[in-house]
């Protein structure tokens, strides 16, 4: 096998690290030499891999992983147009100069064969494509970017029926198309700052792109038209490093996950409903607050544990049922544990996936504000109809034959290098 040296520039979207890292590790495993550009607060987790890392100096870059230093604060966000200015001010175009800059230092430094580009990393992209050396994107959840014939994205939306529907999808892709239109101008500028003509849509920036590769089951997404170069690769299902040991709550009620984002999106009001809910239930609970919410600061009953961490697929191994946000990850791992779920999307593609899960039968959905009483009652029909736990069972066994990282890591070998960038 030929060697390599490849280098990934990342953005710390909090589920999407354990993926992207993943297939870091298994690079270097293979015997790749990798170069992982990233946040600081993924120093210690890129290290852990064997790479070696490279702070982002310009690029977005934030120390710690607490509210106060998240640069995007989407859950301030009141409206749709809102947040969707905010993403482009501070998510997408805003800091893309910044890594279009640190990227193209990098490639100088390191001599890479090819450039491994977080979805998020817009800037990097545009450094990879100046230096004539091929580019890959990954992307950590399903894949979201508007394509015609697909279900249009982050929208929670079912696949269309009908003219009615097909009018729907072209009228959403028309809209969102304009707003995305929005930030072209600011990426053509950095894309003309490396010598790089304008871009016809928005979006060509990643679908320009050698490679993108979807680290998601094709059996979890709604079917639909894909570009040539698109490649659903699987789901990463193991857990990530940084997890503490678990001890189930005593008895033999049936035990409940609970997880919300591992980044802040505002959630506390929202476990302490949960909490307060499954109190009413003859349950044990796994409350699982994530590195932003202290576990002090909620109130549960015995029998709960509640806690900053825990392996979810060591506690899933036990679960009758679990209350999340829809995460891409917990719902991955939750499926393939065949444990059903009720899903509160926050936000982000939270509602997307929630879809997937209820349209197949193998959890519910409420709203984020919804009451500790609906709660119960939620999780009450998951545990009482056992149609949610044989579809999840069902729906997970098709996720869990995706679920290899080797995919993905022969997909990136296979990249063609091109022999003028391939020197010395």
């Amino acid at each position: 096998m030929t060697t390599r040296t490849y280098l990934f520039t990342l953005v710390d979207g909090g589920g999407t690290v354990p993926p992207d890292l993943a297939l870091v590790r298994t690079m270097v495993e293979r015997g790749h030499t990798v170069a992982v550009i990233a946040e600081d607060t993924m120093a210690a987790e890129v290290e852990a891999t064997g790479a070696t890392f490279r702070p982002w100096i310009r690029g977005t870059n934030r120390p710690t992983r607490l509210p106060a230093d998240d640069p995007y604060q989407d859950w301030e966000c009141t409206s749709p147009m809102a947040l969707f200015e905010r993403m482009l001010d501070r998510q997408l175009v805003g800091p893309a100069s910044g890594y279009a800059t640190d990227t193209a230092a990098a490639i100088a430094q390191v001599r890479p064969d090819a450039v491994v580009c977080s979805f998020f990393a817009l800037g990097a992209m545009v450094a990879a494509e100046a230096s004539g050396l091929p580019y890959v994107v990954t992307h950590a959840n399903l894949y979201l970017l508007p394509v015609p014939g697909r279900t249009p994205a982050a929208m929670g939306l079912r696949p269309a029926r009908g003219p009615i529907g097909r009018v729907r999808d072209r009228a959403v892709l028309s809209f969102t198309g304009r707003m995305w239109k929005r930030g072209k101008a600011g990426l053509d500028e950095v894309r003309a700052e490396h010598g790089l003509a304008p871009l016809d849509r928005f979006w060509d920036q990643a679908q320009h792109a050698e490679l993108e590769l979807v680290l998601a089951a094709e059996a979890f997404d709604f079917p639909g038209p894909l570009p040539d170069t698109v490649r659903y690769v699987g789901p990463v299902l193991e857990d990530p490093p940084w997890t503490d040991a678990w001890t189930a709550p005593a008895g033999d009620a049936p035990l409940i996950l609970v997880g919300l984002s591992s980044t802040f999106q505002d959630q506390a009001d929202c476990l302490q409903r949960i909490i307060d809910g499954l109190a009413t239930l003859d349950v044990r609970a796994v409350v699982t607050t994530g590195p932003t919410i202290e576990p002090d600061a909620l109130r549960a009953p015995a029998g709960f544990s509640v806690v900053q961490s825990a392996p979810h697929s060591e506690v899933l191994a036990q679960a009758a049922a679990v209350v999340t946000h829809g995460g891409h990850g917990t719902v991955m791992k939750s499926l393939a544990a065949g444990v059903p779920m009720l899903v509160l999307p926050h936000g982000r593609d939270q509602g997307d996936n929630a879809v997937r899960v209820t349209s197949r039968g193998a959890g519910l959905q409420l709203k984020r504000s919804a009451s500790a009483t609906a709660i119960a009652g939620a999780v009450r029909r998951l545990l009482d109809d056992p149609t949610y736990s044989e579809q999840a069972r069902s729906l997970g066994e098709a996720i869990r034959r995706e679920a290899d990282v080797n995919r993905a890591a022969d997909a990136l070998e296979v990249v063609v290098v091109p022999v003028a960038c391939a020197g010395p």
